[in-house]
């Protein structure tokens, strides 16, 4: 093994130990992530509240809305998200059946909550972020449905459902198939502070997340902000299920500086919280890789002093 041949892989394994240290560690939120049972012994949520059409099944789901017409139903939580940078994943279902179906399914993060509205059963004229699921087209002409889309309401904005939020809308995607999957549905929402908003789906295959959309400078999100999903149907139905959530704050690594913008100390702003779930990956793949690096330079060290000693005994037999 040539001395150059060495050194490339010094500096590769070098490369490697700075991308893992630019990634970014995460915290589960246990107050805003919920899964099975879903209710404490007094059939209550520690972090959520449920009201309207909302039923809880403690070993299946918690279900906003039944396939019956007019029902609206939501869930909140009861402490607002303060994180500056987050990631929210739902795994959700939605179906019936009728081959005939409506309306659809929101997740929110705004400054109201739980307040039944003509929104996929939250309020109108919201402040705040919504992510819509919507099953029935109304008119979006050349759109396929289910259509998947995010509006950012300022308090003032309506969305306007007959056109399907055309006017109001962020970004969007279709995701035929997402109804009635053979597959776990879920969505993964992803938000950096002034940065980017990304939403993936999976509904295909288990595993393949398809970007719906990713934005860039989003608007601000109001620093108090809850999380909250909600349903509605109205003459056509469906059953709209919330499986589980795992939300998450994202922080950037301890090594790029205590006093860096998303350490710790800034991308959470003052919520007591009891998530102390830290992700150690980083950690354990920063000492995998010192150890290469380590062995790399003895066996380095190693091989030029078995040449310089090679060199030596050819010459001392001239």
């Amino acid at each position: 093994m040539r001395l150059s041949s060495l050194l490339a892989v010094l500096a590769s394994a070098f490369a490697w130990t700075a991308a893992a240290q630019d990634d970014y560690r995460s915290i589960t939120l246990k107050t805003h992530s919920i899964e099975q049972p879903y209710l404490d012994s007094d059939m209550q949520s520690r972090w959520f509240d449920f009201g309207g059409d909302t039923i809880i099944r403690t070993d299946s789901y918690i279900r906003l809305t039944s396939d019956r017409p007019s029902q609206n139903g939501w869930l909140f939580s009861r402490v607002p998200l303060t994180a500056t940078n987050w990631e929210v994943e739902v795994e959700f279902k939605i179906h019936g059946k009728n081959q005939l179906y409506g309306d659809g399914f929101a997740m929110w993060i705004t400054k109201q909550r739980g307040q039944i509205g003509p929104v996929f059963g939250h309020a109108d004229k919201f402040e705040g972020l919504g992510i819509f699921i919507d099953t029935y087209k109304n008119n979006r002409p050349g759109v396929v449905f289910p259509y998947v889309m995010a509006m950012f309401g300022d308090g003032q904005a309506s969305y306007d459902k007959n056109n399907d939020g055309k006017e109001t809308e962020l970004a969007g995607c279709s995701a035929r198939g997402l109804r009635h999957s053979t597959i776990p549905t879920k969505m993964r929402l992803t938000y950096f502070q002034d940065k980017t908003l990304k939403l993936e789906l999976q509904y295909k295959t288990v595993g393949d997340w398809t970007v719906c959309f990713e934005v860039d400078n989003p608007p601000a999100i109001p620093n108090i902000a809850y999380l909250g999903f909600s349903a509605e149907t109205g003459e056509l139905s469906d059953h709209h299920d919330i499986i589980s959530v795992s939300s998450k704050n994202l922080y950037t690594s301890p090594a790029n500086g205590p006093g860096s913008k998303g350490s710790p100390k800034n991308s959470y702003r003052g919520s007591k919280s009891n998530s102390s779930n830290s992700d150690q990956s980083g950690g354990s793949w920063t000492w995998f890789f010192t150890k290469i690096i380590l062995f790399i330079l003895v066996a380095g060290g190693g091989y030029v002093g078995f040449t310089i000693y090679r060199s030596r005994t050819k010459s001392h037999r001239f």
